[in-house]
């Protein structure tokens, strides 16, 4: 790796470093060591986003400018309350080029910070998240966000049936996400059924009714008995 040929004007250019050829204080040290070892540098703005990255033993700046469905105000604020998904893809490139993703935004409550999740590359993380929050509305939203990206995959294919193989490796990732949605949904179904079940029992249930009528006729022998005292002392 080679720190002294950095593409330093193009880097200027995008406040990633400063004129003293410093690093911009909005990075840390460990965001800096990363950058450098070909890691990529997000900033988001809006509905806009620009990815930067190191290439060619850090001779070079690979930058790409994406939009976002939603801004980034919108989905930390919509984050805090439900799940919040979003599409960023790359519209000043051809889509043979496959520059689009789709995000997750889920808050967490330890760190008060909102944590950003790919449908592809995180899925085993995020479908852990989503089954234990044990929400059927929040299985069947993420099942729905799945089953679109699974569209968009199958779409690109037949479009571009020379780059099938690469493809389809994500979309293999998604359908086999989806069957253990479908088991997750099935189960928290069955226990929703239960519980239903189980209310209905304690309406339904003989013993309930027995204990009710005990109690009425109790009650009943109780309020004799004190209309009997009050003619006894008139």
């Amino acid at each position: 790796m080679n720190n002294t040929t950095l593409p330093t004007e193009e880097l200027k250019k995008y406040g990633i470093i400063n004129e003293d050829l410093s690093f911009s204080t909005k990075l840390n040290e460990d965001d800096i060591q990363k950058f450098l070892k070909g890691y990529t540098i997000v900033a988001d703005n809006d509905k806009n986003r620009a990815t930067f990255q190191l290439t060619d033993n850090n001779t070079k700046l690979k930058v790409i400018f994406l939009e976002r469905d939603k801004s980034i105000d919108e989905i930390l604020k919509n984050s805090k309350a439900n799940i919040e998904y979003s599409n960023i893809q790359d519209l000043s490139k051809s889509e043979k080029e496959l520059i689009y993703e789709k995000k997750a935004f889920i808050f967490d409550k330890e760190t008060n910070k909102v944590v950003e999740f790919d449908l592809i590359k995180n899925t085993r993380e995020l479908t852990a998240i989503i089954a234990d929050k044990r929400d059927v509305a929040e299985t069947n939203l993420y099942k729905n966000e799945l089953m679109k990206l699974k569209s968009f995959l199958q779409d690109k294919i037949d479009q571009f049936p020379e780059m099938a193989k690469e493809i389809a490796k994500d979309l293999n990732i998604v359908s086999k996400e989806i069957g253990i949605v479908d088991g997750i949904s099935k189960k928290q179904h069955q226990s929703q059924e239960q519980n239903k079940s189980d209310i209905q029992l304690n309406v339904n249930d003989p013993d309930v009714y027995q204990d009710a009528n005990r109690m009425r006729e109790e009650n009943k022998e109780q309020e004799e008995e004190v209309e009997k005292s009050r003619r006894f002392r008139r």
